[in-house]
């Protein structure tokens, strides 16, 4: 009880009561006694009247507090052993001393007082790396528990959310999924067929994609001669995804039969409840999977997370210059909207970035506006300098190069800024002046990621090109002929194709030599490019001490790693897994090297039966099917083989996640 309540405070306002009535009495006395007397007798009545009320209150009221005291212990202890509520109660080394007897029923135990708290779910590992009351949810024989947790006390309170799950999965089921199929290469397939081909080709393929959504209850429709729309729920998608999206096997190995070899492009859009934005992404999604080279599935959510599926195979290289023409003109008219033209590739820059950053600004140049190419000095390796040793010997062209800050207080609102070799905004040159400029196009050959520069006016993305130096050339040959190639300039951009082709033995097309051609007859220089490209003997020593560590982690895949204690130039790891892949049984090669005291660098290539891009964007990079990288900050170089050695565990045994 209260001591307040205890201390009885009403009492004193009669005591004061007594004490004024006793003067009043005595000044009544002095004046008139009958009347003092008959004063005093009423008061002490009117005061042994409130005394005896007062004490009866407070014996009744003390008498109920006990009374609802014992109620509500009842209530609590009845409460705790009745109420559908689990708790436990554990001491300092996670052992559980006490359980109320619905905890008891639900844990298959017949005593777990003197139980680990680990044995009855691992889920409680958490508890132990972070000391502090928090909420969790976990899993005990098929049921589902919110619990949570107060250090202090050392309690766990268990909440069954056993129907409230099932619910949410019923729920997130049965949300709606939009999908559009596009065939990648029907136009290039179907041109010049007769109608009885084309109707075969299509028969088959309708044939191929109605039975796939029969089999897994898809509303599938037909929209166009190489379009087709499904729909079905995120169940079914689940089922897609164990699956890994049989569709694209299923097409590419059913036409080849017939001798078609189509692929199929899938992009999907999940995860809203509005059939607008699901249709939003899932063509968004059907961009990037086109951007990335086709034959895959790419699975957006509203979130920005996304998923991939597929990729296996190499882009098919385009038969016709149509479109080069057509990116050409309207580049051709964007130059000359623009006062100047800046071109900026990525960071370390190589061969290609630099050839192709110097075919753009002859662009410029052919159509009478002033070019420049944004370049830090300070980020080149030997092959770079070699060339750039060859520039400095030519003023005119080598007065075309800007440091970045020279570049950002150039730059105005007309000023028409070209990335070149990558699409990354994290990767290029410098970061403010891409976010400075209000008119920018992109050229790369590389597959697309998540990670794009954004407000583009012009996007040119072929990942089927070898190179970027290769996707300029063809650009070039459409240009006004107000001016003609150096020497020197074509004898960069070949640099360019040669240093991506690998002397043109990977990813190498029909395009790729006709761009070589071009090059050649405006006076590229191919011994020049070679002594660009030598190396010294320290390098090839280093090359071959990384060699030395390789090690096979499944069959056909080599990983080699450099000392903890030595830097080693992106080029460098580049080349060494260049040689790995040349090796009997190599299919795919990954060489790991620490590029600074922060920085590790990863360099991936297969022959293409193993996608290394998608492995190393699972470790944030990017790149090619064959020919990929990333860059890993704060590990150790143990650390990045385990993280190395789980990505491609994880791309080999199961989905493609972004």
């Amino acid at each position: 009880m209260a001591s307040f309540f205890r201390k009885r405070p009403i009492r004193y306002p009669l005591i004061l009561f007594l004490l004024l009535s006793g003067v009043a009495t005595y000044l009544l006395l002095s004046t008139n006694t009958l009347i003092g007397l008959l004063f005093a007798l009423m008061v002490i009545g009117v005061f042994i009247y409130a005394w005896i009320i007062e004490q009866r209150v407070y014996e009744e009221t003390e008498k109920h507090i006990e009374t609802l005291s014992y109620r509500m212990k009842k209530v609590g202890e009845e409460a705790l052993l009745e109420m559908p509520i689990g708790i436990l109660l554990i001491n300092e080394h996670y052992i559980i001393e006490w359980a109320n007897p619905y905890m008891t029923q639900q844990l298959p135990f017949d005593t777990i007082i003197g139980e680990e708290l680990l044995s009855i779910s691992k889920d409680f590992q958490q508890l132990k790396k972070q000391e502090e009351s928090k909420e969790m949810i976990i899993s005990l024989d098929d049921k589902n528990y919110k619990v949570f947790y107060k250090a202090e006390e050392k309690l766990l309170y268990f909440f069954d959310i056993t129907e409230q799950i099932e619910m949410e999965s019923l729920y997130y089921g049965d949300r709606t999924v939009i999908g559009v199929l596009f065939i990648d290469n029907y136009d290039e397939i179907s041109q010049g067929m007769d109608d009885q081909t084309r109707g075969r080709l299509n028969s088959i393929v309708t044939s191929c994609v109605n039975d796939w959504g029969a089999k897994y209850g898809i509303y599938v429709k037909r929209i166009s001669s190489d379009r087709f729309l499904a729909v079905y729920n995120e169940s079914i998608l689940v089922e897609l995804e164990k699956s890994k999206f049989s569709i694209l096997d299923d097409i590419r190995e059913t036409t080849s039969k017939f001798g078609f070899s189509l692929t199929l492009s899938v992009g999907v859009g999940a995860g809203s409840t509005s059939l607008v934005e699901l249709g939003e992404l899932a063509q968004s999604s059907l961009d990037l999977v086109l951007g990335r080279g086709g034959d895959q599935v790419a699975i957006k959510h509203t979130s920005g997370k996304v998923k991939f599926y597929g990729g296996k195979t190499n882009p098919v290289e385009k038969r016709t210059r149509v479109r080069a023409r057509v990116i050409s003109h309207a580049l051709r008219d964007l130059i000359q909207d623009s006062d100047q033209v800046f071109v900026m590739g990525h960071r370390m820059p190589d061969m290609d970035a630099i050839g192709s950053a110097v075919g753009v600004r002859k662009m410029a140049g052919m159509n009478k506006v002033e070019g420049y190419v944004v370049l830090d000095t300070n980020e080149l390796d030997n092959s770079v300098i070699r060339l750039m040793d060859e520039i400095k010997e030519q003023p005119e062209l080598y007065n075309r190069f800007i440091s970045p800050e020279e570049a950002i207080s150039k730059i105005t609102d007309k000023t028409l800024l070209v990335v070149v070799d990558t699409h990354k905004p994290s990767l290029v040159i410098d970061e403010k002046l891409l976010q400075k400029a209000e008119k920018i196009v992109v050229i790369d050959h590389h597959r697309r990621g998540e990670e794009f520069i954004s407000n583009t006016m012009l996007v040119y993305m072929e990942p089927y090109a070898s190179s970027t130096s290769e996707l300029v050339t063809e650009l070039i040959e459409y240009q006004p002929k107000n001016e003609k190639l150096s020497m020197l300039e074509a004898t960069s951009m070949l640099a360019g194709i040669i240093v991506d082709t690998k002397s043109f033995t990977l990813r190498t097309g029909a395009r790729t030599f006709e761009a070589a051609s071009y090059l050649r007859t405006h006076g590229a220089d191919t011994i020049l490019v070679q002594r660009m490209l030598k190396e010294d003997i320290d390098t090839y020593i280093e090359r071959s001490k990384i060699v030395q560590n390789v090690e096979f982690f499944r069959d056909g895949i080599a990983i080699a790693n450099g000392m903890e204690n030595v830097s080693y130039s992106q080029v460098l790891l580049a080349q060494t897994a260049d040689i790995l892949l040349t090796m009997n049984n190599v299919a795919a090669s990954f060489v790991i090297g620490r590029k600074s005291d922060s920085t590790l660098g990863i360099s991936a290539r297969s022959l293409g039966d193993i996608n290394v891009q998608i492995i190393m964007e699972k470790l944030n990079g990017g790149g090619h099917l064959t020919n990929a990288a990333c860059q890993l900050e704060d590990t150790s170089i143990d650390e990045a083989i385990l993280l190395l050695k789980n990505a491609i565990t994880d791309t080999i045994e199961g989905g493609n996640e972004e």
